[in-house]
């Protein structure tokens, strides 16, 4: 893709319904080596507006339960690692606070590599919208932002590892590569101790994504979440963009073995909403192609850091951190109190699978229903 088309394809997604994920033309390319760059899948519905349009934090905390218990996610510590980061971030979350009622915090920035020598727009909307709604979930918890110098695999998970050593027990990846032939070397990244990591699964429909592939990862995919007039949940199904399938190389994690007989991994393991059409207002005033202000935003890049602060949530009132978070929470999947743990999503499709029953590749397990899910994974 050259630099026109790509500006090109940007600057639709800035019209009424954005139907092309951002960089996705690269994200989903063919992997050749560790210095290839990924991208953060996620799509805009709107151009940049005066006020917040799409579900405000109340709606959401509503929609999933977080509002049902008083865990605040006080004394963990989240990292978002993102590439370029935002020169704007802490005035951005000071807006969005604002606006809904949040405490403010002070968002902890590191630059792992140095500072990068130029910034990206589109990583900026995505650093907004990855530290906001962090905060939004988990309102006591830290936010440390590790910012990769580029979007290298290679500077990411350099980032990922420095993320580690600050004592991060959570580290959100709203972004991703095509799988690749040798992925399985690199997955000591994300086998860490005490550590939880979570991964977009794409906004492309049916595929697979690496990082989000690896067994040491939670792969959040989307969702199209309906409200009613009063907040309460009228409907959610799996959204077209989902991205989700069965991995060409990764082997069937043992957690999996209950739920599909493949021989291979598949994704992704959760979901979440992430139509844009039903998305998350988010405050940028980073100039994102001439606009700046409150867009709202979908894409599975949204979920992730929503996973980490729920996973926050837990660790907060537990001895030590759940660390591998996919083994408990298949086992909270299981058919005795499957829809005690999760909103079951029967129906939608991703282009390649249909959702059905229990797990399926659009949005795996289901989304949350933290209102019960938090307590159990505090106790497990």
């Amino acid at each position: 893709m050259n630099r026109s088309h790509f500006a090109a394809c940007v600057l639709l997604l800035c019209g009424v319904v954005g139907s092309t994920t951002f960089g996705e033309e690269r994200v989903y390319r063919r992997h050749r080596s560790m210095e290839d760059e990924a991208l953060p899948p996620f799509h805009i519905r709107f151009a940049a507006t005066a006020g917040p349009a799409g579900y405000t934090p109340a709606q959401i905390r509503h929609a999933y339960g977080f509002d049902q218990f008083t865990s605040n996610g006080a004394g963990q510590k989240i990292a978002i690692v993102d590439a370029y980061g935002s020169t704007t971030i802490q005035n951005d979350l000071n807006v969005f606070c604002k606006q809904f009622g949040l405490p403010t915090t002070s968002v902890l920035i590191y630059y792992p590599q140095g500072k990068p020598s130029k910034g990206d727009s589109g990583w900026a909307l995505e650093t907004a919208l990855d530290v906001e709604w962090a905060h939004a979930i988990a309102p006591k918890a830290t936010i440390l932002l590790v910012v990769a110098k580029t979007a290298s695999l290679n500077n990411l998970l350099g980032a990922v590892d420095y993320a580690v050593k600050l004592g991060a027990s959570q580290v959100s990846m709203s972004w991703g590569a095509s799988e690749f032939s040798g992925q399985s070397a690199y997955d000591f990244h994300f086998n860490r101790a005490g550590v939880t990591f979570t991964a977009s699964s794409g906004d492309n429909g049916a595929g697979v994504l690496w990082p989000a592939v690896s067994p040491y990862v939670v792969a959040v995919g989307g969702t199209t979440l309906k409200l009613g007039s009063t907040g309460n949940v009228l409907s959610e199904i799996g959204w077209s963009g989902s991205g989700g399938g069965t991995s060409a190389y990764t082997p069937e994690p043992a957690f999996q073995q209950a739920w599909q007989s493949s021989g291979k991994r598949m994704v992704p393991d959760v979901s979440y909403d992430a139509d844009p059409s039903t998305g998350f207002p988010v405050y940028d005033s980073t100039s994102y192609y001439g606009r700046k202000g409150w867009f709202q935003v979908g894409g599975t890049s949204a979920g992730a850091p929503q996973w980490a602060a729920l996973i926050a949530l837990a660790n907060a009132s537990r001895t030590s951190p759940l660390g591998l978070a996919d083994p408990a929470l298949y086992t909270l999947g299981s058919p005795l109190n499957f829809n005690l743990y999760y909103r079951d999503v029967i129906s939608g499709s991703n282009g390649g699978y249909s959702d059905t029953l229990g797990y399926d590749e659009v949005t795996g397990l289901g989304s949350p229903l933290a209102n019960d899910m938090v307590p159990a994974l505090i106790t497990y």
